[in-house]
C-alpha cells in the first residue's frame, strides 16, 4: 500500500532537513494522489535535477529524470508545462551543498 502524498512529502522534507538541507514544497497538490517532482539544487554547483515520480510493473513508485538538463530554466519550464496537464502536482524542491535528493526509493 502507498503513503498519501502529504504524507510522502512530509517524510521527504524531514530526511532533508535532518541531512542538512533546505527543503520546502513550491507547488501543492492533491494530498492523497497528487503526483510529485523533486527539483534537487546543488548549491555548491549552481545546478539543479529533475526526479519525476512514475510507477513500476509491480505498482511500487520510482523515480526518473525527465529532462536531462542543468539549466534552470529548462527545468522550471518542465515544471510549468506539467502542472498546466496535472492540476494535483506536487513541487518540492531541495537545497543542497552536494546535490543530494534524499529519495529513498529507486531512482532510474
Amino acid at each position: 500500500m502507498l503513503l498519501s502524498t502529504d504524507l510522502w512529502v512530509s517524510a521527504l522534507i524531514r530526511r532533508a532537513e535532518l541531512g542538512g538541507a533546505f527543503a520546502t514544497v513550491a507547488r501543492k497538490g492533491d494530498a492523497r494522489a497528487g503526483t510529485v517532482i523533486v527539483k534537487a539544487f546543488d548549491t555548491s554547483t549552481r545546478r539543479a535535477r529533475l526526479y519525476s515520480e512514475a510507477f513500476g510493473p509491480d505498482g511500487e513508485r520510482l523515480w526518473m529524470q525527465p529532462v536531462e538538463s542543468d539549466a534552470e530554466f529548462e527545468l522550471d519550464a518542465y515544471i510549468q508545462r506539467q502542472s498546466g496537464y496535472d492540476p494535483d502536482l506536487w513541487v518540492v524542491e531541495i537545497e543542497d551543498r552536494e546535490g543530494r535528493h534524499f529519495i529513498t526509493e529507486k531512482v532510474a
